[in-house]
């Protein structure tokens, strides 16, 4: 018996499903992890894997960067938690302005509690209690948002979390993506408080978005006046250093920031104009409070993280868009070659293949591709040492530690996988 089947059996008997959050798990269990560093993720019984998860998209710089561990290290040898103010945190939230053009920025622990806040904020902002979020994007596990969303959610068939409170719900509309008709008619027919959007949506697979509908939506928003929050909790930095709205041109009135943020520690951030950000108490009445904000050990991580991506973006960006880019086109020739029905979504460091022969360009056809497909894909990656999301509504993210000789081992692994779908 494997060690991470030991593993398995015995957190089952301490912990709910055996999981600490159920993206995690997979049939017929997941491996337990021991150690990772630069691409590679090790597990229990000692196997090397090529990581394309990749922290569900946080390690842009790769596993154990030498650079944010020195800077980690030494945050260390002088405390873990303070509870008061550092001038780290006022250099963090500089340098994040100075990429997300912003007025405020607070900083949180996870993008779950950064949407929160942002949501809360802009109720705060217009005295409106309707949002609009779109069809299989998620924004966390809270319950305005928790509402046919993706990721795990969507894994598990989940479309309304039981024990989410009808009352909040009730005052979530959701909107198809790219669908501009029909945000519009919402629009029309309610007082809305926010619209909030993962502007290239990597939670129901990689979804791209159709030419001038996020122009079309910030154009909507702004005309209505209704504040419009990006969420780019996956694709802040890893887009680029601006994220989607730098790539596109587009400037929301707040953003959410996480994972790539803290380069593998917990950071997050909600940003945004002066007048709506100043509204956060204490000076401001909306509420919004946590001990472990502004945590010493994750902004000396999340301050090491942007500058080695400053640094290096002349370099990093062009060369991990130019490996994805030959990933999918090898795995596109690879499947037509198979004759298998597929469709491969990509943009900038990620990527997702679907089982079907429509294109993918909303949730609904997200759903309507094969995940049974998918699941024997990975489980046949995994069997040759490729680790990538176990979801067919997550997304493969390359990072900075990835070379030409990962991209040959992966490719022939994607061949044998695909080979096993046929």
């Amino acid at each position: 018996m494997s060690k991470s089947k030991k593993l398995y059996a015995r957190a089952k008997k301490a912990v709910p499903s055996g999981v600490n959050s159920p993206v995690r798990y997979y049939l017929p269990y997941p491996f337990f992890a021991t150690k990772s560093r630069g691409q590679y993720i090790w597990d229990a019984d000692g196997n090397r894997y090529t990581d394309f998860c990749n922290g569900y998209g946080a390690l842009l710089l790769g596993h154990a960067r030498k650079e944010i561990i020195r800077a980690v290290s030494g945050q260390l040898s002088r405390g873990t938690l303070y509870c008061v103010p550092t001038d780290a945190e006022t250099a963090l939230a500089e340098a994040i302005k100075g990429l997300y053009p912003s007025g405020r920025v607070r900083l949180v622990n996870t993008g779950g509690e950064a949407t929160m806040t942002a949501i809360r904020l802009a109720r705060g902002f217009t005295g409106r209690k309707k949002i609009v979020k779109f069809e299989g994007c998620y924004h966390g596990a809270h319950d305005s948002v928790l509402v046919r969303a993706g990721s795990g959610s969507a894994h598990q068939g989940i479309s309304v979390s039981a024990g989410g409170l009808e009352e909040v719900s009730k005052n979530t509309l959701v909107a198809g993506y790219n669908d501009v008709a029909g945000l519009e008619s919402l629009i029309q027919k309610h007082e809305i408080a926010c619209v909030i959007i993962e502007p290239i949506p990597a939670n129901m697979g990689l979804i791209l978005p159709e030419k001038n509908f996020l122009h079309r939506l910030r154009k909507m928003t702004k005309d209505a006046g209704i504040p419009l929050i990006f969420d780019e909790t996956v694709t802040g930095f890893r887009i680029g250093l601006g994220g989607a709205q730098g790539h596109f041109g587009i400037r929301p009135d707040l953003t959410t920031l996480g994972k790539a943020l803290g380069g593998g520690f917990v950071m997050a951030a909600v940003c945004g104009k002066s007048e709506i950000m100043e509204m956060l108490s204490p000076r401001g009445n909306v509420y919004q409070a946590s001990t472990f904000a502004g945590n010493p050990v994750s902004v000396s991580a999340a301050l090491a993280s942007i500058n080695l991506m400053v640094k290096s973006k002349n370099k990093m960006y062009p060369r991990l868009e130019k490996y994805c880019l030959r990933l999918v086109s090898a795995l596109d020739d690879i499947a037509t070659e198979m004759r298998i029905p597929h469709q491969i979504n990509s943009a900038a460091s990620m990527f997702q293949i679907f089982f079907t022969d429509s294109p993918v360009t909303d949730y609904t056809s997200a759903k309507k591709a094969d995940a049974k497909k998918f699941h024997k894909m990975f489980q046949t990656l995994l069997n040759n040492r490729v680790f990538v999301a176990p979801s067919q509504y997550e997304v493969a993210f390359l990072s900075d530690a990835h070379t030409q000789n990962d991209l040959n081992h992966t490719l022939d692994a994607y061949r044998l996988a695909l080979g096993s779908v046929r």
